[in-house]
């Protein structure tokens, strides 16, 4: 039975990380070059940890399945990064970024990671400058900031609407860097399949070469998996259609525990459903919310035109509800929010299933000029997918799937349960708790990437130097390579008549339906049972084109299907087991006399951790109490 222990350095909360970075062995620079490292992933956490480790003097081993690194999801944060850096003078710091994000995640967080995350957020920013992001500036030159939900300060540095992209060109340029230097190696198009475990140690992947078909083993003296969120388990998301749930059902069947699986964010602003065909739902960001207004008529059913209802006729609900923050309240509460207007029947749009956002009021103070200014792409990017002109008429917003804070469970130092496996930015149970705060995950990831691990997994290193290096030849290299190629045989033989894409439509509405916005007991067990049932006919009637030694995307989308199976109905189980509601985790039963989430510290302060036992093993869970010794748990208002 594994045992949790999650290092947290003693001490007073704002000298924990800089005791622990004194404290932790370092490896000598001549040392560093026979150890190697792999890192999965190359988004901002995967491409920082590669150039900040290949900087160090590490062989690092770098691999992602799009083409190129500058694919990875991060591409598409639009909105902004978080820093403490208090450039306005409105009474941000460290403190306060730690103190919103506690609040935010619902005291459902570890503290001292927490202040970690907001402590190097400044040197994030500090470190992306250097490198050239281009983040907005005032008319002095000096760097400026907008707001995001959930908080008072303006802490949000930011690129336009393409923060997440200028950022990943900036750590995508600090890689190659490396590339060229010869201490970092890119294998593009490579997905892993496989983890290998040998004499209970992370030691390297087994990874399918996109192109050719070929299985590839590939050793190290640590694994360090950056491979993003599951949201992708509800099918329509705002993610990248290619995110998938893979690496961490790879690192659970292994031995890593994994962390509040069913924590998973549920975005307020993303463009609705359309229509039957779609296979994503694209993220209009929440930065939208600091200018645009959101509002339903007051009038249920109304399908007037929206700048044909006038003022007095429209409700401004959540500046109605919540006057303290307005259209700016922390995303789980403005999702809810949207939801119960739909539901009530007060809902715009054919389905009725969306809210507009309108920027009516801000272009007639500000100009059009500055609002294309701040949002110009977004509003762009808009008009090409719902064929309507933002300036001109409100946008239409409903929330879906988004960034999930459940993920591997990690200790103060970033490892999971298995020794030399690290999971860093989303790939972990991360610092969020039971909500994300807008802007924080690029904060987090960057800063898992740049300044975390290279302390951590040197730390872990030390005692690896006389370790030589791994070979692929052993026994455990064999086994786990012929499990992988079973799988795919598998697959490929069933022959059936559903493609793998009909498969995860059908699991994405099960889980939305039964695990998404808001969540109750019957419904949680109707859908453990109907996924249970959807997984047996996966493998009786799948069908998958062509074979495994070509590009063959069926077959890597029905891979991905294992995962997303296994990890959904972890996520039902653990949310039956937590009774309370807190932050984007809405049970029914468990709500206030005015609608808001309840929330029960007296039973459920704690971080849920499974662990596997087997395939037809229910999993056992652990929990790691979380102790607040610095901040005050209140009841979480934003009214």
């Amino acid at each position: 039975m594994t045992k949790l222990d999650a290092k947290v350095p003693a001490g007073p909360l704002a000298e924990k990380w800089a005791k622990h970075k004194a404290a932790m062995r370092l490896v000598n620079p001549a040392n560093k070059k026979k150890l190697d490292i792999i890192i999965v992933g190359t988004g901002l956490a995967g491409a920082g940890a590669a150039s900040s480790l290949g900087e160090l003097g590490y062989n690092v081993k770098v691999f992602c399945y799009q083409d190129s690194p500058r694919r990875a999801h991060s591409v598409a944060a639009q909105g902004g990064i978080n820093a403490a850096k208090n450039y306005r003078n409105d009474g941000d710091s460290v403190y306060r970024l730690f103190l919103d994000m506690i609040k935010g995640g619902d005291y459902r967080s570890r503290e001292a990671d927490v202040y970690r995350a907001a402590e190097v957020s400044n040197q994030v920013i500090d470190h992306y400058t250097a490198l050239g992001v281009p983040f907005a500036r005032d008319y002095g030159g000096a760097l400026t900031t907008r707001s995001f939900g959930g908080v008072q300060v303006s802490r949000t540095f930011y690129a336009k609407g393409q923060t997440g992209q200028q950022c990943i060109l900036g750590a995508y340029s600090s890689m190659n860097r490396q590339i060229a230097k010869g201490t970092v190696t890119m294998y593009a198009r490579r997905e892993m399949l496989d983890l290998v475990v040998v004499d209970g140690r992370a030691r390297g992947i087994i990874v399918r070469n996109l192109i050719t078909g070929e299985i590839e083993r590939h050793a190290a003296h640590a694994v360090v998996f950056a491979t993003g969120g599951y949201g992708t388990v509800y099918y329509l998301s705002t993610l990248a259609v290619n995110s998938n749930a893979s690496a961490a059902w790879i690192g659970y069947k292994n031995g890593a525990l994994f962390g509040n699986p069913s924590f998973i964010q549920i975005h307020p602003t993303s463009i609705p459903v359309l229509n039957e065909f779609q296979s994503k739902l694209t993220l209009m960001s929440e930065s939208l919310r600091n200018d645009g207004r959101v509002w339903v008529p007051k009038q249920k059913g109304d399908k007037r035109h929206p700048n044909s209802i006038p003022e007095e006729e429209r409700d401004y609900y959540l500046e109605r509800r919540y006057p303290a923050f307005g259209n700016l309240v922390p995303r789980d509460v403005a999702s809810r929010a949207a939801k119960e207007r739909c539901d009530a029947g007060y809902g715009v749009g054919e389905t009725g299933l969306s809210v507009y956002l309108d920027f009516k009021d801000a272009i007639n103070k500000q100009g059009k000029k500055a609002i294309e200014d701040k949002y110009g792409n977004l509003f762009e990017m808009y008009e090409k997918i719902a064929g309507t002109n933002p300036y001109a008429e409100p946008m239409r917003i409903y929330p879906a799937g988004h960034y999930t804070m459940g993920g591997l469970w990690v200790d103060y130092n970033m490892m999971t349960t298995i020794p030399g496996l690290f999971a860093i930015g989303e790939a972990n149970f991360s610092v969020h708790g039971a909500n994300r705060l807008g802007a924080a995950s690029l904060m987090q990831c960057a800063g898992d990437g740049y300044f975390i691990i290279p302390y951590t997994i040197s730390d872990y290193l030390s005692d690896q130097i006389k370790v030589p290096k791994i070979k692929t030849d052993l026994p455990e290299f064999e086994k786990t390579e012929n499990e992988v190629k079973e799988t795919i045989s598998k697959l490929l033989s069933i022959k059936g008549k559903q493609t793998p894409s009909t498969f995860h439509k059908r699991l994405g509405k099960i889980m939305w339906d039964h695990c998404g916005m808001f969540r109750n007991a019957e419904g949680l067990n109707v859908g453990l049972k109907k996924l249970d049932d959807l997984e047996k006919e996966f493998w009786s009637d799948l069908l998958v084109a062509g074979n495994g030694e070509e590009f063959n995307q069926e077959l890597e989308k029905a891979g991905r299907m294992i995962a997303f199976f296994k990890v959904g109905k972890l996520m039902i189980i653990d949310a039956l087991n937590r009774e309370e509601s807190c932050g984007a985790h809405f049970r029914e039963e468990s709500q206030t006399e005015t609608g808001e989430a309840k929330r029960d510290d007296s039973n459920f302060t704690f971080v849920s951790a499974w662990e596997f036992m087997g395939e037809d093993q229910d999993p056992v869970l652990h929990k790691e109490e979380l102790n607040f010794e610095f901040v005050e748990l209140k009841v979480r208002s934003y009214k």
